[in-house]
């Protein structure tokens, strides 16, 4: 599961669930537990599988629904070389993002693995954090899907030892006339990662 399937959860799970009705979602649900034995909630972070239920009961019409879905949490606005923008439009993950930079450590942290990934001794050094709080505010960034694993390297005892990145690239916060909008780029191998963004924006 990747760090933005992990931001977008809660979102998607609460906009299906107020679009499709009770009666649906409980028939989605029992179809979902046949198959896999999972819920809803469960299926967005493996996303192939609600995909294919949905399309079972809406046919070719379940992609557009997808998109719609999706739409109300975020929506793509570009893509190039650099890494493809994203507008945030869902309230809760707008709160997040910026109470996150708003944060000086966090802030720290993110912009430390903004470029390479690193592990978290690294990012502690380079940060100055003590490693208490820095592993308590990592695990956060990490909890929240802001931040996220990017491979390992090998240690001295044969043990591997994780390496992360952070999800965004860039971030453009604006707030006119009490609107908040915030509009984020991902790297593409964070872009690639997502199995929602991939089987939505699929062609």
């Amino acid at each position: 599961m990747s760090g933005l399937d992990s931001l977008l959860a809660n979102s998607l799970d609460t906009t299906i669930r107020n679009n499709l009705g009770e009666k649906t979602i409980h028939a989605i649900e029992k179809r979902l537990f046949e198959k896999y034995g999972i819920s809803i909630t469960q299926a967005i972070l493996e996303f192939h599988k609600l995909d294919e239920v949905l399309r079972e009961f809406f046919g070719g019409g379940a992609k557009g629904l997808e998109k719609k879905f999706l739409e109300n949490s975020c929506k793509l606005k570009s893509k190039n070389n650099d890494g493809d923008w994203l507008m945030i439009k869902d309230v809760n993950m707008i709160k997040l993002i910026i109470e996150t930079f708003g944060e000086t450590d966090k802030s720290n942290i993110l912009n430390a693995v903004c470029e390479n990934s690193k592990i978290i001794s690294d990012i502690l050094q380079e940060t100055k954090l003590p490693q208490t709080s820095g592993y308590r505010k990592i695990n956060s960034l990490v909890n929240d899907g802001l931040l996220v694993e990017d491979g390992f390297i090998p240690s001295h005892d044969t043990r591997k030892v994780m390496k992360y990145r952070a999800l965004f690239s860039n971030i453009k916060i604006n707030i006119i006339k009490n609107k908040t909008s915030v509009l984020v780029q991902m790297m593409r191998p964070n872009f690639n990662g997502s199995a929602i963004l991939q089987i939505i924006y699929k062609n």
